[in-house]
């Protein structure tokens, strides 16, 4: 018999991969599904950078393999794009390293750092991917909880009681997924203290900066913070580009050489037009923002009443393209996600598969058109 890497039992497959086979599986047999779990940009990119893509396909090398560290002009915009919205100063140079998405950077990262039996601090509730990587290199994965009472603010007290011997990570994301909770500045210098004086790595996971939110922060922002951590971004979910694949990873340059050490066995450089449309997207300016912003606005008015139908409550002041909902009580979240999938054609996310905190909740995205959610506020 052929048998599997053991790494292989310490994953599932991604549950948005699993369920949207059943989903697929309902459509195809007549059932009208309307998908309202995903948050994967229905919205088009910025007609500019759909040219700036076609216009480049003639350029000289365009089809050749690209560098690793990407195009010079495309470190550039990341550099400026930061100084603009974060004031936040990046060298170009050698403080950018261009990913094929953010999620790649949480493969290459852990990579980077992590040996077998090191200990990874990741939010609970939180992106899965965290600690799904964690697992699949032999490390170990150790939950912060985040409260819905605290806003989702890491505990510090809590978080000084860990051993922390064996952590060489710590997983952040704010804008939080799948709460839509912002950090706050004083949040982000417990971070960087934590980090310093227990010699961890504080990584933010940023995409969702720029969505329903109007003081877009960094983490770099904080004095001292690139001494000890890294920031993800990218152009997906701002952008209306999640299928171009274009993410950034910033911070010092002593942890990207190391991570470039990874990242050169693992692909050949990105595209040569991708480039060169992401860097027209990162020059663009603020009204870009404002319109996608106009849209959500609208989407997340209809969702707020979508989930007053089923009897939720949830934060009016949350950031990003999501609502997370909590249920009324005695409410599981499989219990009302399969009631709504199977009874009314409507599928959306549980809050359990982001852990154990995100039980009696769940996730509604707003990359729906608004007649669709209008249509799913008919249903219930």
């Amino acid at each position: 018999m052929i048998q599997f890497a053991n790494r292989l039992q310490t994953v599932q497959e991604y549950y948005f991969s699993k369920k949207l086979q059943e989903v697929r599986q309902l459509i195809s047999e007549g059932k009208p599904i309307i998908n309202i779990g995903i948050g994967s940009p229905d919205l088009q990119p910025p007609t500019s950078v759909l040219k700036a893509i076609q216009n480049s396909l003639q350029d000289t090398g365009a089809h050749s393999y690209q560098s690793y560290q990407g195009l010079p002009e495309f470190r550039q915009a990341v550099s400026n794009f930061y100084q603009k919205n974060y004031r936040v100063t990046i060298n170009p140079a050698n403080e950018v390293l261009p990913l094929m998405g953010s999620k790649e950077g949480i493969m290459h990262i852990s990579l980077a750092f992590l040996n077998e039996g090191d200990q990874v601090l990741i939010p609970n509730p939180g992106y899965p991917t965290y600690s799904s990587v964690t697992n699949l290199l032999g490390g170990k994965s150790i939950f912060y909880d985040l409260e819905e009472d605290t806003n989702w603010q890491p505990n510090f007290e809590a978080l000084e009681k860990l051993d922390t011997s064996k952590i060489k990570l710590m997983w952040v994301n704010y804008p939080h997924m799948p709460t839509g909770a912002d950090a706050t500045k004083e949040t982000f210098k417990k971070l960087i203290d934590f980090g310093k004086r227990h010699n961890i790595v504080i990584v933010n996971d940023n995409p969702y900066s720029f969505i329903l939110n109007e003081h877009p922060q960094s983490i770099l922002q904080i004095e001292g913070a690139k001494d000890i951590a890294l920031e993800l971004n990218s152009v997906s979910k701002s952008f209306n580009m999640a299928g171009w694949r274009v993410g950034m990873l910033l911070g010092k340059p002593e942890f990207l050489t190391e991570i470039l050490k990874v990242k050169t066995q693992m692909d050949s450089g990105m595209f040569y037009g991708i480039q060169k449309g992401a860097t027209k997207a990162l020059e663009l300016d603020k009204d870009w923002f404002t319109q996608l912003n106009n849209i959500y606005k609208k989407r997340q008015k209809l969702v707020f009443e979508l989930a007053e139908k089923l009897g939720c409550t949830y934060d009016k002041n949350a950031s990003g393209m999501f609502v997370w909902c909590k249920l009324p009580e005695g409410k599981t979240s499989e219990e009302i996600i399969d009631d709504l999938l199977y009874n009314k054609h409507i599928f959306a996310a549980p809050g359990t598969i982001f852990g154990s905190q995100g039980e009696g909740y769940i996730r509604f995205s707003l990359c729906v058109p608004e007649e669709k959610i209008n249509e799913v506020i008919a249903r219930i």
